[in-house]
């Protein structure tokens, strides 16, 4: 597999390599091995999820507080839809800017989230399903929102998409700057000391 750091530091795109015969494909999805090369130390695996989801809608942007925060490797296992990566990481040198990958059941690339970072995607198909494994269990009383429509943030959603479909968890979620504002965002240098940590060998 290739793995591919985006524009937003520690979030990176992985495309894998697909074996085609007369009886379909075989892929690897995920490697961990492959992975903690790349990101500096291995993904510790404490659940799965998935959602299906009608073209248009719009989930997140999502993430969680730090520690333990929730890192993310998504794909889409059935239809189509563009992941965005957000980073609301307050002092970082990309706060406020995003990336985004298509994620689809023809490529079928996966995209890895780090902790801290602002997680969202628009369905582009009907019954658009998404798989994610996560670093940590969904846990309400950590879990934030940004308006995914916030103009600040301005992400560019496809055409493909047509008309959006929003959840009022989502848009009644603060803007960026009200985010911060309200002390909810996690700093730059508080997941700089966090990810160190998670590179240090055990026993360090």
């Amino acid at each position: 597999m290739q793995i591919r750091e985006l524009s937003i530091p520690d979030s990176y795109e992985i495309t894998p390599k697909q074996f085609r015969d007369d009886r379909g494909v075989f892929l690897e999805w995920y490697r961990f091995d492959a992975l903690e090369e790349a990101v500096g130390h291995p993904l510790t695996l404490a659940q799965a999820n998935t959602s299906v989801s009608r073209r248009g809608v719009v989930r997140g942007i999502h993430f969680a507080d730090i520690p333990p925060g929730q890192a993310k490797y998504v794909t889409c296992t059935h239809g189509a839809i563009v992941d965005f990566v957000v980073d609301i990481r307050v002092g970082s040198p990309t706060f406020g800017q995003w990336d985004q990958v298509l994620l689809d059941d023809t490529d079928r690339r996966a995209l890895y989230i780090a902790e801290g970072l602002g997680h969202a995607f628009v369905a582009l198909t009907e019954d658009a399903t998404v798989s994610y494994l996560v670093s940590s269990r969904f846990d309400a009383t950590r879990e934030h929102g940004i308006n995914p429509l916030d103009a600040q943030v301005s992400l560019q959603f496809p055409k493909e998409a047509g008309e959006l479909i929003l959840s009022a968890k989502d848009t009644d979620a603060p803007g960026l700057a009200e985010a911060a504002e309200q002390g909810l965002l996690p700093t730059w240098a508080a997941t700089r000391e966090f990810y160190e940590g998670l590179n240090r060998p055990a026993g360090d």
